[in-house]
């Protein structure tokens, strides 16, 4: 449920109309915070992949100008596309290693191909959200998030190493550590106002520390016109599947599924800090956010490039800098990007930014992955059941990684699937999830009609759900009355409904101990209760004449939580004994 407390550092809400010098001003320092991360995760990863340093420039190029697009999406709501919200995007880490595997098994047109059908794969994910949130849990997205942190671990390390020949052997390693100890020092101690800039001082001083090294090498800046457009080096698709495709491509989707789960995360975070008074999540937003997401996945498989997501934190760094969280500020960002992809001189200059610093950038980053992982975890609740589920998709996943058992006993493409350990350790937590969800208590599940005339049905549906549970006349009385009140929040004032007809209901029942959990399905319609239970006692006159029932929902349930999608409200009720 919603905090009630006032988020008074918000200047400008997202509705609310910015002054454009202030919205342009307040863009150019995002954009500060997503350059560095686009050029660099973009640089890893082609260097990784031995290409060449032409591809590199085509793919910097069209991530910025995807990134931007995507940004701007973001804050656009254009039917069920956009979250409607500032929302900062730029090229994920999470990409880095399948992509180098692909990169390296047949060129960027094999990547390009894999991230087509990881997209294609991410918006069927966004529109069935609602249908497999049982399965897709923040135990697998945790674990998962933690191990493609510890999977691409060694690639920021081997780049530590990759120093110009005839350059000392301590060259990397001071160079690295220069970086890192200074951007550490300052996110565990600078003041507020300096700490989101960490990374770039620390980015800065490894670059000092490399010049008497003699780490630089200006010459592809030197050639780098100051405006243009690089060679197209546009890779195509790959349409002749080879057994590499078939091996990499669940990694592909099995990464596209955590994103699915990141950007829940991203678009919660968003919608809470946009605002002064924070409202409960309206999960409509959440997809349509996750379409604009799906769609600049999509664009950077049609360029060749390496995958953007929205960044939660860079987003909320921003706001709480600048106190703007309007929409045109998110359009600012993605039209200054856009235009800094056609000054290559600039992006040059990033792209000179030796291996080393670049490896202590990476370092950081996966340190923050691997945290938002345990986050994520620990934000369900881990009981010894969820622990479990966890601990061991994480062991089997890390294990598998460091030695391929399947490489002597199985044949190409099978080895390669099955000897990833992001593929075996996401395959371990979603059967274990499954098993869990499948051999749990036995559900009873109701289908009537969202109309007040069916409430004798869900009565007699909810004294027989008591009934097996052996609960006492009063729990039943209790579970009753909450049902009834569930029913007549979710029924429009007067029993009015959308055209079309009287919307279905599905109420699930879900024993779990000495509670029971209800679920009710119902159709779409424009409110959120969670937001009326939050602020009720705020309210000193109201004319919504379901007033009472939101009040006796709350008497009678021990928590109610209302998920908002596209075409689906979902309200979970839980009463005890």
């Amino acid at each position: 449920m919603p905090s009630t407390r006032s988020n008074k550092n918000i200047r400008y809400e997202l509705d609310e109309r910015c002054p454009p010098v202030l919205a342009l001003g307040v863009a150019a320092q995002g954009v500060t915070f997503v350059l560095a991360p686009t050029v660099l995760i973009v640089a890893i990863t082609v260097l990784a992949a031995g290409q060449d340093g032409q591809f590199m420039s085509w793919a910097v190029f069209a991530a910025l100008i995807i990134t931007g697009t995507a940004t701007a999406l973001q804050a656009a709501r254009i039917g069920r596309l956009g979250g409607g919200h500032l929302l900062i995007t730029t090229v994920t880490p999470n990409f880095i290693a399948v992509s180098v595997l692909a990169m390296e098994e047949g060129g960027p047109s094999l990547l390009a191909s894999l991230v087509v059908l990881s997209a294609l794969f991410y918006l069927a994910l966004a529109a069935w959200l609602p249908r497999l949130r049982r399965i897709i849990t923040p135990v697998v997205s945790g674990t998962v998030l933690m191990l493609i942190a510890a999977m691409i671990l060694p690639i920021a390390f081997d780049r530590m190493k990759e120093v110009p020949a005839g350059t000392t052997l301590a060259a990397g390693p001071c160079v690295a550590a220069a970086t890192l100890v200074v951007t550490t020092m300052l996110m565990l101690r600078a003041p507020g106002m300096w700490r989101p800039w960490s990374l770039l001082f620390g980015i800065a001083a490894g670059c000092l520390t490399a010049v008497p090294f003699g780490l630089y090498d200006f010459e592809r800046l030197g050639a780098a016109p100051w405006v243009g457009i690089p060679d197209s080096r546009f890779p195509g698709l790959e349409l002749t599947p080879t057994a590499g495709f078939w091996g990499l491509l669940p990694m592909f989707l099995i990464v596209g599924l955590v994103q699915v789960i990141k950007s829940i995360g991203d678009a919660m975070v968003a919608q809470q800090v946009s605002r002064r008074r924070p409202r409960a999540t309206d999960f409509r937003l959440i997809q349509g956010s996750m379409y604009a997401n799906g769609v600049g996945i999509l664009l950077s498989g049609l360029a060749g490039t390496p995958p953007t997501t929205s960044y939660s934190s860079l987003t909320v760094s921003l706001i709480n800098l600048s106190g703007v969280a309007a929409r045109s500020v998110g359009y600012a960002v993605g039209g200054l990007l856009v235009v800094l992809a056609f000054f290559p001189k600039f992006t040059g200059l990033l792209l000179t930014i030796p291996s080393p610093v670049m490896a202590s950038f990476l370092v950081i980053a996966l340190a923050m992955l691997f945290i938002e992982g345990i986050q994520t975890l620990a934000r369900t609740g881990l009981d010894p059941q969820k622990a479990i589920v966890a601990g061991l998709a994480f062991s089997i996943g890390l294990g598998t990684q460091h030695l391929n058992v399947f490489e002597d006993l199985l044949g190409s493409p099978w080895d390669m699937l099955l000897g990833n350990g992001i593929t075996v350790g996401t395959a371990t937590a979603i059967a274990l999830t499954a098993f869990l969800e499948w051999t749990g208590p036995r559900r009873r599940r109701l289908e009537v009609r969202l109309d007040i005339a069916d409430l004798p049905r869900i009565d007699a549906f909810l004294r027989k759900v008591a009934h097996g549970m052996g609960w006492d006349p009063a729990a039943t009385t209790r579970l009753r009355s909450a049902g009834e009140e569930t029913l007549a929040s979710l029924l429009q004032p007067g029993d009015r409904h959308q055209a079309g007809g009287t919307p279905r209901l599905v109420v699930v029942a879900r024993p779990s101990g000495e509670a029971v959990e209800l679920e009710f399905l119902a159709g779409f319609h424009e409110e959120n209760l969670e937001d009326h239970l939050a602020y009720l006692d705020e309210q000193t006159e109201t004319s919504d004449e379901r007033e009472l029932s939101f009040r006796l929902l709350r008497h009678y349930a021990s928590s109610v939580r209302h998920q908002q999608y596209q075409g689906l409200d979902v309200v979970t009720v839980r009463v005890k004994r």
